[in-house]
């Protein structure tokens, strides 16, 4: 019988608890603050994972700045949902160029960080279209970022 030790129950806990790996991308992706849990992640992650399901189809989240409604819906949603399922394709907006960017930067960051390779070791992203804007996995999913000033005329995304 196996008996899983610590990382490897931590593992198997990021890959199936949106709300943890929230907070891992959290840590990712701004290492110097300091992650507050609060109820409104756990009911973000709750209602992103019933969009995963198609059991949601249009949500809007209104809530305060600060709250981690970028960090939970356009950059750790995005990287788990590729964890799973490599092929997803994602076309993730937002009113400015320049934070779609980083949110895309940022979305990278944590597919090609060391304890995401650990948790999703099947992803790879294809060297060759691994850029700011867009990256694709071997598996043919990909993370598209554009503006409301943007195109993506061509492009396309499931979620």
């Amino acid at each position: 019988m196996h008996v899983p030790n610590k990382a490897q129950f931590y593992e198997a806990m990021l890959r199936d608890d949106l709300s943890s790996f929230i907070q891992r991308t959290f840590a990712t992706v701004d290492p110097g603050a300091q992650y507050l849990h609060n109820w409104h992640v756990d009911l973000i992650a709750e209602y992103l994972k019933a969009c995963t399901d198609r059991e949601i189809k249009r949500l809007i989240i209104n809530i305060p700045p600060r709250y981690l409604k970028s960090i939970a819906v356009s950059v750790a949603w995005p990287a788990w949902i590729l964890g799973h399922t490599p092929s997803s394709t994602f076309l993730a907006s937002s009113y400015s160029d320049k934070l779609a960017l980083k949110h895309s930067v940022d979305c990278r960051l944590v597919v090609q960080s060391a304890w995401y390779r650990k948790v999703f070791p099947q992803i790879q992203l294809v060297r060759d279209q691994n850029e700011k804007s867009k990256f694709v996995t071997t598996a043919r999913g990909h993370r598209i970022a554009t503006s409301t000033g943007g195109t993506a005329t061509g492009e396309g995304g499931i979620f």
